[in-house]
This record gives structure tokens, sequence and C-alpha cells, in this order.
């Protein structure tokens, strides 16, 4: 059974840090891609970062290119999402996700089927 759970979000200032973490069992890391997405209130949820281990690949939006970065540690089953240089625009809720990869990455909000419950992230000017 797969299971995902978040933790550190939280508020920051404009230009400060925080580093999310998401406890993934019940996957195979190399067969899984993984990922985090982010939604405000009244949008769309988007992805942020991407990670498939099997490709050696990690995918950012332009919005966050540069500021956040994704790793994952499959001998503690975490995944992690870096954000540096946060903006007021980042505030949202967090979620991690997870899928059986296929030929190709998944990037989509929809090709994911497993999901945490989210954390909230606040970024004040």
């Amino acid at each position: 059974q797969v299971q995902l759970q978040e933790s550190g979000g939280g508020s920051a200032q404009s230009g400060g840090s925080l580093r999310l973490s998401c406890v993934v069992s019940g996957v195979t890391y190399s067969d899984y891609c993984m990922g985090w997405f982010r939604q405000a209130p009244g949008k769309e949820r988007e992805g942020v970062a991407i990670i498939v281990d099997r490709f050696g690949v990690t995918i950012y939006p332009d919005s966050v290119k540069g500021r956040f970065a994704i790793s994952q540690d499959s001998a503690k089953n975490t995944l992690y999402l870096q954000m540096n240089s946060l903006k007021p625009e980042d505030t949202a809720m967090y979620y991690c996700a997870a899928d059986l990869c296929g030929e190709a990455p998944k990037v989509l909000a929809g090709d994911f089927g497993y999901w945490g419950q989210g954390t909230q992230v606040t970024v004040s000017s």
C-alpha cells in the first residue's frame, strides 16, 4: 500500500527558505515517478518539481526553476523539496505525489494516483 506524509510547511518571509519532506512508503523508487505539486485558493493544482529515478531527471516549471530543488533519499524513504528565494506567489498548499512511471516521465497532476494530505506554505512580503 502506497502512503505519503508531508511535513515542513509553515510561514516564511519573502526571500526566505523552507524545506518540505515527504515520507513515502510502499514504493520502489526506481519504478516510480514522484513529485511536488501546489494549489492556491481558486487555482488549479500545478507541478513544481518532478523526479524520475529511472531516467535520472528532474523537471521544474520556469516559475520555480533555480529556486526549488527536489531530491530523494531512498534509504530514508523520504522525498524533499528545498525552496529558496521564496516569493509571496509561492503561497499554497503543497502536496507530494507518486505513481508508477511509464515509458515517459509523468508531469501532470492527473497522472499521479497517490497523494499526501498536503502541507501549507505561506510567504509574506
